[in-house]
């Protein structure tokens, strides 16, 4: 389960920001994951919420902005957006070659700390 990793990556680096400004404790954390990164969202939480104890944020919660699949077709020229985490095909035109711009990604937006 990578998703562990990811959990603990995202709590050093919050916990390391949160110490280098000054504060104390972490009371949330916003996430943007993409539907086609490969993370498991409950298997994040679960992770996170295992790992946070006897850290600056073991009270904090993790809210998680979902991005969609969207991309370019180079068949019809259209975007598109969708809720599917892999395409194998443009779900406008059935066209096999196009460009996925959104829906990979996995960053951290923002904290509320104290």
């Amino acid at each position: 389960m990578h998703e562990a990793s990811i959990a603990q990556s995202v709590l050093d680096i919050a916990g390391e920001n949160c110490k280098k400004a000054g504060y104390s404790r972490i009371d949330s954390i916003r996430l943007r994951i993409g539907r086609a990164s490969g993370v498991m969202t409950d298997a994040l939480l679960f992770a996170f919420d295992a790992l946070k104890a006897d850290t600056i944020a073991a009270g904090a919660t993790v809210i998680i902005d979902e991005i969609p699949v969207g991309g370019l077709c180079n068949s019809c020229g259209k975007d598109f957006l969708t809720d599917e985490a892999y395409i194998l095909c443009c779900p406008e035109c059935g066209g096999l070659s196009f460009k996925v711009n959104t829906g990979r990604e996995l960053e951290i937006l923002d904290m509320e700390v104290s």
